[in-house]
């Protein structure tokens, strides 16, 4: 086996320093650094240091952790520089630290209106941040990028990236590439266009961009890629935005000269209300390759033509070099949501192999000779719920996968899930998502009650040569965080058991676990200072996850969201989690149902186009299971959604959507609702 990227680089580039400013070329970074997202251009997600290994980690201890101050998903990986940690938390508040003691270095809060919350789908995360020369670089949520001064977190330049016209949001991490900061952004399931956008990192002018969908055809397309793509769509698919967005994963190859995005789903998710003729509606879903001089197309792989389950392609993609079948292969590889594992030729994009990672039921395989789906064709739903698999959370998300050199192993946190999905009885253009959330409520507690008893997750050592898995580490249920792999044979993990755990890379034997009071679902970094390895990673529970099946982690027992570091001989305890933690809500009956049944019929309307991505199908679950509002929650009910009152926490004022009596509706409907799961159970 052939060691990643360092290998196929190595002659370009300068030779391993024994020091790096943020000036070097990322892929020859000394080992005790961190300086991007996946640590290199790579996204390996990596490190060559073996301090701490197979053989010495049961001395693993917590050497100085930070509390954070957003109660919310915790997604991000940090950084570190030249012995000093960057972590960014949600509301993209921006932190830097002595990567060594811990103390507070300088605290930035661009300062986000709270009304974004509102539009963020799935929690209000940030993955990360980018860094170049004496610049920290973030994105924020309101789709701004902002470059710090990395000594003392001033502001060097801000720019705006999106229109706040519409319902862009970012919560990417930036990635830098020989000075040009790249920046995509989310908004698909809010009827948005998806592009990606490349700056000066020294003067924050824009200097390319390229859109992932096609627009208007009378206005003209911006280039051959999108007179080509829009062949593939029919109707007035511009009117609903499209989708396709650039939220999450890059890579790059600095000797090929090319950027890899991973695009997002369609907008709206169903079909046939932006594309009513079909058609692979490119480039949704796909893998693209990009110019990174110029932003022009070179090559695309579509994971999943005619996209309408919200299998993003959006997951990270990571740069290898394998032996397969006997010849060096420069490849790119992804598992994305849709439970396929991708090898493809980086250069051309050739698809040399791919395999589910988990049980699936929209497709039985791959057509190696098309390099299609072959698909199931009772997943493309109409208006009576199917069962499909994996759901819009996918085999795997954007919970980063790491590959070792070493063991030629990927590890992919992987999950099983099941989903119920359906088609709206009627569709305005750039409102929802063409989806019903409700409705046959039989049929759909037929397919909650199959998805819970399946739902699962597990680490997964993937062979990307052979396309098979080597070996797994199965957790109780779904959940479970980001991956680093390690040259000390260690694979590192924050698992849903509320712990932080390490692994044997070659065997998948655990050797070594500690309770840390949340889950970090972020992906870990390590880094050295001073000749003493250190192990970092956010831990709080969040996210997409969170969102939409909140119900089934209501025994998960939390304490509050940290920043933790850890080193060999690590002595520094948690503060003890106060009791009422532990303690499970007495739910309350539901209040007797006063609107008729226009009223809660048309609330069950207003809740699937405005509520249930967040709150769950049928009101099922969700970041918050409204089944089981308090007294209080209940009276307050018209003061949340439409005065804003609990902003703070992300849930933002719908008074600009909803009137008092549709949000009546709404509450009505979810009496309704409350009070007929109430009448089952009891």
């Amino acid at each position: 086996m052939i060691s990643g990227m360092r290998a196929a680089i190595a002659a370009g580039l300068m030779g391993l320093l024994a020091s790096c400013t943020l000036a070097d070329a990322q892929t020859d970074i000394e080992p005790g650094q961190w300086v991007s997202t996946g640590r290199t251009w790579d996204e390996q997600h990596f490190s060559p240091m073996d301090q701490i290994n197979a053989d010495n980690v049961g001395d693993l201890g917590l050497a100085w952790y930070a509390d954070l101050t957003t109660d919310r998903g915790q997604e991000a990986t940090p950084l570190v520089l030249d012995g000093v940690l960057y972590n960014t938390e949600p509301w993209n508040i921006t932190t830097a630290y002595d990567a060594a003691t811990g103390e507070q270095l300088w605290r930035y809060d661009p300062q986000v209106p709270l009304r974004f919350g509102r539009l963020a789908c799935c929690d209000i995360v940030t993955r990360g941040l980018g860094a170049w020369h004496d610049k920290i670089l973030l994105a924020t949520l309101d789709g701004r990028l902002i470059a710090l001064d990395a000594k003392t977190g001033d502001v060097v330049w801000s720019v705006l990236t999106v229109n706040n016209a519409m319902n862009y949001t970012i919560t990417g991490a930036p990635r830098v590439y020989d000075g040009k900061v790249l920046i995509g952004n989310g908004g698909a399931e809010m009827g948005a266009r998806g592009y990606i956008s490349a700056y000066d990192v020294e003067t924050g002018d824009m200097l390319w961009r390229w859109h992932t969908v096609p627009g208007n055809p009378a206005d003209g397309f911006e280039n051959e890629a999108m007179e080509t793509a829009a062949e593939t769509w029919s109707g007035e698919w511009w009117k609903s935005g499209g989708g396709g967005t650039v939220w999450d994963s890059m890579s790059y190859d600095p000797a090929l000269g090319l950027i890899y995005i991973g695009t997002g789903n369609g907008s709206p998710w169903t079909r046939k209300y932006r594309s009513p003729e079909g058609g692979d509606n490119l480039y949704l879903a796909s893998i693209v390759a990009l110019d990174a001089e110029t932003g022009e197309y070179r090559w695309h792989y579509q994971t999943t033509p005619g996209e309408e389950w919200d299998y993003t392609a959006t997951q990270n993609m990571v740069l290898a070099d394998l032996e397969i079948e006997g010849r060096l292969r420069h490849v790119i590889m992804q598992a994305p949501k849709n439970g396929f594992f991708y090898v493809l030729d980086r250069e051309t994009g050739e698809l040399i192999s791919a395999e589910t990672i988990a049980p699936i039921t929209w497709a039985t395989g791959i057509d190696m000779e098309t390099g299609r789906p072959i698909e199931n064709p009772e997943a493309r739903y109409g208006t009576i719920p199917v069962m499909v698999g994996p759901g819009a959370g996918g085999a795997h998300n954007w919970n980063p996968m790491a590959f070792s050199p070493d063991t030629g192993l990927v590890y992919v946190p992987v999950t099983e899930t099941y989903m119920a999905y359906a088609a709206a009885e009627t569709y305005t253009p750039g409102q929802g998502l063409g989806t019903a959330f409700s409705g046959h409520d039989d049929i759909r507690r037929q397919i909650a009650e199959y998805a819970d008893a399946h739902s699962t997750g597990w680490l997964s050592a993937w062979d990307p040569v052979t396309q098979t898995e080597r070996w797994r580490v199965p957790y109780a249920q779904k959940g479970s965080g980001g991956v680093l792999a390690t040259a000390g044979n260690l694979v590192f993990q924050g698992t849903i058991g509320t712990t932080f755990a390490a692994y044997r890379a070659d065997t998948g034997e655990k050797v070594w676990e500690m309770p840390v009071q949340n889950v970090p679902i972020a992906a870990p970094i390590t880094y050295m200072v001073d000749g003493v390895q250190y192990i970092a990673v956010n831990a709080g529970w969040g996210g997409g996850l969170a969102h939409v099946e909140r119900a089934q982690f209501s025994q998960l027992f939390l304490g509050r969201p940290r920043l933790l570091v850890f080193k060999l001989g690590g002595t520094v305890e948690l503060p003890p989690m106060p009791e009422e933690s532990f303690v499970v809500p007495e739910l309350s009956p539901p209040p007797p149902l006063e609107g008729d049944a226009a009223s809660v019929a048309l609330g069950e309307q207003l809740y699937g186009a405005n509520c249930a991505i967040c709150h769950g199908n049928s009101a099922r679950g969700g970041v918050k299971d409204l089944r089981h509002m308090s007294p209080a929650t209940h009276a307050a009910f018209l003061d949340i959604v439409r005065g804003g009152s609990r902003a703070a926490n992300g849930m933002a004022s719908f008074a600009d959507v909803l009137s008092d009596e549709q949000a009546g509706a709404i509450h009505n409907y979810l009496i309704a609702r409350a009070n007929e799961d109430w009448e089952a159970s009891h």
